[in-house]
């Protein structure tokens, strides 16, 4: 899968290589222990459903940027900082970036995270989603590139 945002019909891929932590394991262990990531590099949680979920950064000795989505809409980006950086909001899916990577995606009822990756929910304003094939399951096994 790719990650990408769109924002008035200009498209860039936020990573080509994404990895989705769908074990309770790979959850709970996110980006912990690692020395860094790649620039090209996405970390997602996918839940089953909505709820308040915080993310922190003890154990991850780099900066990163954080995008919480509910029902498709980006709630919240923030820049996390190594060690001692903590965020919080609603979603039902999270995205865990380098830093910098999510610069320019912004808070807004238009935003979207892409789960049925066939075509854009909202082409005129910003999104971000992913497209097949390239999925890494962290919790199971990997795919693709």
């Amino acid at each position: 899968m790719h990650l990408r945002h769109e924002r008035d019909g200009d498209a860039r891929t936020l990573a080509g290589d994404v990895d989705v932590a769908d074990s309770l394991f790979a959850q709970t262990r996110g980006l912990m222990f690692r020395r860094s990531i790649p620039d090209d590099y996405a970390l997602v949680f996918d839940f089953d459903g909505a709820a308040s979920r915080d993310v922190h950064m003890l154990f991850v000795p780099f900066d990163i940027d954080a995008i919480w989505v509910e029902n498709e809409e980006v709630q919240r980006v923030e820049r996390l900082s190594a060690w001692t950086g903590r965020g919080e909001a609603r979603c039902d899916a999270l995205v865990e970036l380098p830093a910098g990577a999510a610069s320019d995606v912004a808070s807004a009822t238009a935003s979207g995270w892409r789960r049925d990756r066939q075509q854009l929910l909202h082409p005129t304003h910003s999104s971000v989603w992913g497209t097949p094939p390239y999925v890494h399951h962290v919790g199971t096994h990997r795919h693709g590139g």
